[in-house]
C-alpha cells in the first residue's frame, strides 16, 4: 500500500530537515511526502522543497493544514507527522504490516521525547501506556489511517486544538488503534521551555475540560498563552 506522509508546518526551519531526511528512503519505496505549510515566514519551504513530492499552502491551523494536505494525497494510507518528529527506520513496513496482517484501519507509534532528562522517560512511558489503554492518540505519536476511513469521517474537524483527540474518539468507535511499539522521536521543547510539571498539568487540565465539553476555542486560548 502506498503511504502519503502529510506534515503540517509553520516556521519550522530549525527542525524540518531532521524530519524529512529519514523519510527519503520511503520515497524511494514509492511513498510520498506532502508538506502543508500554514504561511511560514522563515526558510521552511525553501529547505523542504527538494525533499518532498508536494508542497501546498494552507490557512494556518494544524487541522486545516492536514486536511489540505490530504486533498493532495494519492496514497492508500494517510500518515500525519508533526514537523518536529523523526520517524523510525522502516516505518512504512510497520504501518503496512499492522494494516495488512492485523486488519487495523488506523494506529499510532510509541513516542520517545528528545530530551535527555530522566523525567521524560517517565512521561513517554505513561503517554504510550495511556494511549494504548484508552485508544486515544496524539499527533506526537504519528497517527495513520486508511484513506477510505479518513474520507468517510470527513477528515479532521477544523478546530484550533484537540483535533487529534477528537478524530481518535471517532476512529476508535470503528476499531481500536494499532499500537506500534517502535518509537518516533518527538521534540520535548514545550516541556523544556515551560517546565515539565507545568506542561503536564496544563495538558491534563485541557483534555479533561475537552471531555466535559468546554469550548475548544477557550481551551486554545489557554494553550497559546502558555
Amino acid at each position: 500500500m502506498k503511504i502519503s506522509i502529510i506534515i503540517p508546518c509553520f516556521n519550522e526551519e530549525k527542525s524540518i530537515l531532521d524530519t524529512l531526511m529519514p523519510l527519503q528512503s520511503m520515497r524511494e519505496h514509492g511513498h510520498e511526502v506532502i508538506i502543508s505549510d500554514g504561511g511560514s515566514t522563515d526558510n521552511t519551504c525553501q529547505l523542504a522543497l527538494p525533499y518532498v513530492d508536494v508542497l501546498v499552502s494552507s490557512p494556518k491551523g494544524r487541522a486545516q493544514q492536514m486536511n489540505t494536505g490530504a486533498l493532495q494525497a494519492n496514497g492508500d494510507v494517510f500518515w500525519f507527522l508533526h514537523a518536529d518528529t523523526v520517524a523510525p527506520e522502516n516505518a512504512d513496513q510497520y504501518i503496512n504490516h499492522v494494516i495488512k496482517y492485523n486488519h487495523h484501519i488506523w494506529g499510532r507509534f510509541n513516542v520517545h521525547l528528545s530530551g535527555n532528562r530522566f523525567q521524560f522517560r517517565i512521561i513517554e512511558l505513561l503517554m504510550n501506556l495511556r494511549s494504548c489503554l484508552t485508544g486515544i492518540a496524539t499527533g506526537d505519536q504519528g497517527i495513520f489511517v486508511l484513506r477510505t476511513y479518513f474520507k468517510e469521517l470527513n477528515g479532521y474537524k477544523t478546530i484550533p486544538l484537540m483535533e487529534d483527540i477528537e478524530i481518535s474518539m471517532r476512529l476508535k468507535r470503528i476499531r481500536k488503534p494499532a499500537c506500534i511499539k517502535h518509537k518516533i522521536i518527538t521534540s520535548s521543547r514545550r516541556w523544556e521551555k515551560h517546565g515539565i510539571a507545568r506542561t503536564i498539568f496544563l495538558m491534563w487540565k485541557l483534555r479533561l475540560a475537552f471531555y466535559f465539553g468546554v469550548s475548544v476555542e477557550k481551551l486554545a486560548s489557554q494553550y497559546q498563552h502558555v
